[in-house]
């Protein structure tokens, strides 16, 4: 319409079909006025005046009410009499929706006006900056939020889609929910608003995204008549989605006809109970309908006829209708709710106007119904109102929102297959944190299963792995990926693995710490029984050795080879085998100074007395020559002295390394990560080399000697078995170094078992083992004759 201002606009009307539910709810506060104007312990002696307006929902509308209520004009619909002050606007109840009620308060509040909502609950109008002068009866959408993301979160859901009315109401109140959703770490996948007079084309866009989802649940904080447009669309192929519900909708009976909605969850106003209302309600008369002309449009919708005048469509209105045979939302008092708002919200502004104009007197209640009332001073009082009526607290905070209380509803089909309201549980939010939420009934899901949905983006991570988001999705949306070696996670959907402790090792599934395994070479291991059984057997033929040259002591072989000495280094080379079991058990303080001390001394002793042997060949052989006197300078003494000072140089060397830093037992945490070893350390590293130098040292000089004695008489032959031995003994030890170094755990302790062992054997099967031969299977060759006959 184009205005050329030349006459004044005319004001903006309704249009549409009439809301019977609303109707009911205009009804209600009627019933409240009388029966406080009835009462003789409210208000005794007053009568309260009233005018109700039809906002339509509409902002425009509502904007014209909001003046006419500030300007006094007259009453557009119903005036009560005896009013002392006629157009005097003390208080306003209503709108029933956010948006309206936002552009009337911000209007009224400049007049100190109070309002009061039975309907608006969008979070915005608890600010009181905005909206000094607006109360309600309804809990702000900022609890409705609240308990909708934990209803959510409650069964495990967290990647739902959302959808919201395109309003005020819709807007803020997903602006609440998507704030405590993110505390609660719930995502979502979509976000789509709309509104009922939007074009088809958007509607059905809607309806797709819904369809093409992933998320199976589906949040919808929306007024009824953009839920109904969109369940419309839907129900052309409906998806298999549960439904999770604002109060706006969830009560709703109509919406309840879309049969692939039987499981939606929502929260509810409480279901109360109104004495009086019903008869009230059906009491109307046609003669009090036909006074009204929305009284007036309602009869004649519902009973198809004319009240005023006959027409062509309708027949005249005989007086015989009943409205105890209608079913219409206008007689349905099973389930009130938002009308208990509007009641209360009444009492609320009757008890406040009490508070004000009212004084009680030797306990009588004494009210003034001549004073001057102004909305400033009902204002005041609606802040400190604080009653109960059937029942039902009514209470303002300081935003002016009442204690949020929600019942659970849940739409279960009946086996008749029609679906039912059933209240479930209930959300009360002035219970501590954490017990505000409750669920005391069986549920069922979408299309009526018991079973609850799915809902997730990722399957949860179970213990034994962590969470690795998917790059550009939301927190929900992630990887499974194992624990590195050495760390678990013992929780599911762990965002991090955690190594274990030093001594510690994870499991097979990696959730758990269990102490790793001490590994020794321990004596019921194969490989240590083994070692044991060559150790043995190397000393008992040692011992066996010793016993064939002591029987034969006095035949020549034995004789020509230094008795003595053989003997000494029989009982040498016993120990050597015999030490190698020290290094086998559990490694203690004690165990490990023996095993290095021993070995490095009973080598020594070894190695000191071939060397001796190696000595005597060397001095005979230069005794035999013309002149030469050399025997007197190495006999047996000089021979016994030898050995001593080679070996007391040893001893000297392992005193020094136990007294200041002796090997001590350790574990070995490095080697593997899996498990520990328990070795010797060795203390000083010098203390050990030094031991192993002089050892290696007497072998490398002893072994020069044999060589040089290689070539000497054959009766003389031991210098070649002693070359032998000595060859044998520094190949192994040669070879022992880098071996020792590289075995890693127990077989590092094997490699020096086995080099012990090896050169043992080497030493004892060149030295003794010809001669032996020789004194046991050719006894002709051990004379006197024979040896100087191969002289």
């Amino acid at each position: 319409m184009i205005y050329n201002y030349t006459f004044k606009p005319e004001p903006p009307r309704c249009t549409g079909s009439l809301s019977v539910r609303s109707l009911r709810f205009s009804r209600a506060m009627v019933f409240a006025i009388e029966e406080i104007n009835n009462s003789t312990e409210l208000l005794p002696g007053i009568k309260l005046g009233y005018q109700i307006y039809d906002s339509c929902v509409s902002v425009p509308v509502a904007v014209h009410i909001a003046f006419q209520l500030t300007n006094r004009q007259d009453p557009v619909f119903h005036k009560g009499e005896n009013c002392s002050q006629s157009g005097v606007v003390v208080a306003a109840v209503g709108d029933s929706a956010s948006t309206p009620s936002i552009s009337i308060s911000s209007i009224v509040g400049s007049f100190n006006i109070p309002l009061v909502s039975y309907f608006a609950t969008c979070a915005c109008l608890s600010d009181k900056q905005q909206f000094p002068t607006f109360f309600r009866t309804i809990p702000s959408d900022h609890y409705q939020a609240d308990a909708l993301a934990k209803l959510v979160k409650h069964f495990g859901w967290t990647w739902i889609g959302v959808v919201h009315s395109d309003s005020d109401y819709g807007n803020n109140g997903m602006a609440s929910f998507l704030e405590a959703a993110l505390r609660e770490g719930i995502c979502v996948e979509y976000i789509e608003s709309f509104f009922r007079t939007d074009p088809q084309s958007k509607i059905q866009r809607v309806a797709d995204v819904i369809r093409s989802s992933t998320a199976v649940v589906v949040v919808a904080f929306t007024a009824i008549g953009e839920m109904k447009v969109l369940l419309e669309e839907l129900a052309r192929d409906p998806p298999p989605r549960q439904w999770i519900a604002s109060e706006a909708w969830i009560t709703d009976s109509y919406l309840m006809r879309f049969s692939f909605c039987a499981g939606a969850i929502g929260v509810a106003i409480q279901k109360s109970v109104i004495p009086g209302l019903r008869d009230f309600l059906l009491g109307l008369s046609p003669s009090e309908a036909a006074a009204s002309p929305l009284l007036t449009k309602f009869w004649e919708e519902a009973f198809n006829c004319s009240l005023t005048e006959t027409s062509l469509d309708k027949i005249a209105c005989d007086g015989t209708a009943d409205l105890k045979t209608l079913k219409s939302p206008y007689t349905e008092t099973s389930q009130l709710r938002i009308t208990n708002m509007v009641y209360k919200a009444v009492y609320a502004v009757a008890h406040a106007i009490q508070n004000a104009v009212c004084n009680e007197t030797n306990g009588l209640l004494r009210c003034d119904k001549h004073v001057r009332l102004e909305p400033k001073q009902v204002l005041k009082e609606l802040k400190e109102v604080n009653f109960s009526k059937n029942g039902y607290h009514v209470s303002f905070d300081a935003n002016g929102d009442p204690v949020a209380f929600y019942e659970l509803i849940n739409w279960q089909k009946s086996e008749s297959g029609v679906i039912e309201m059933e209240t479930v549980g209930y959300y009360d939010a002035s219970l501590p944190k954490g017990q505000e939420f409750r669920i005391n009934r069986n549920l069922t899901w979408l299309d009526g299963g018991t079973q609850v949905p799915v809902s997730v983006c990722s399957e949860s991570c179970p213990p034994g792995t962590r969470k690795v988001l998917q790059k550009g999705k939301p927190i929900c949306c992630y990887d499974c990926i194992p624990c590195p070696e050495g760390e678990i996670s013992n929780m599911t959907d762990s965002p991090d693995c955690f190594p274990c402790p030093k001594e510690f090792w994870p499991n097979a599934e990696r959730d758990a710490c269990f102490h790793k395994p001490v590994e020794f070479l321990s004596f019921d291991e194969v490989l240590s029984i083994i070692l044991a059984v060559f150790s043995v057997s190397g000393a008992f033929l040692a011992v066996i050795t010793a016993v064939i040259f002591l029987h034969h002591r006095t035949t020549p072989i034995v004789r020509a080879n230094n008795s003595e000495l053989s003997f000494l280094l029989l009982v040498s080379l016993t120990l050597c085998f015999l030490c190698s079991l020290t290094f086998i058990g559990a490694p203690s303080e004690w165990s490990c100074m023996l095993r290095h001390t021993a070995f490095g001394i009973t080598f020594v002793l070894c190695i000191s007395c071939v060397l001796g042997k190696t000595i005597v060949v060397l001095m005979a052989f230069k005794a035999t020559l013309p002149g030469s006197n050399a025997m007197k300078w190495f006999g047996p003494p000089q021979q016994r002295m030898t050995v001593v000072v080679l070996t007391f140089i040893q001893v000297i060397i392992c005193i020094i390394w136990l007294v200041v830093s002796p090997p001590f037992p350790v574990k070995n945490l490095t080697t593997y990560k899996e498990k520990i070893i328990l070795e010797c350390a060795l203390g000083s590293a010098v203390g050990f080399w030094a031991v192993l130098g002089y050892i290696g040292l007497l072998a490398v000089f002893c072994f020069v000697l044999a060589v040089l004695a290689r070539k000497l008489p054959d009766n003389f032959n031991e210098a070649k078995m002693i070359t032998f031995s000595m060859l044998i003994f520094c190949a192994v030890w040669i070879t022992f170094i880098p071996a020792y170094v590289s075995s890693p755990g127990k077989l590092t302790v094997a490699v020096e078992i086995f080099a012990i062992l090896a050169s043992s054997f080497g030493l004892i099967l060149c030295i003794f083992a010809p001669k032996c031969f020789i004194i046991l299977f050719q006894p002709e060759k051990n004379t006197k004759k024979y040896l100087m006959n191969k002289n």
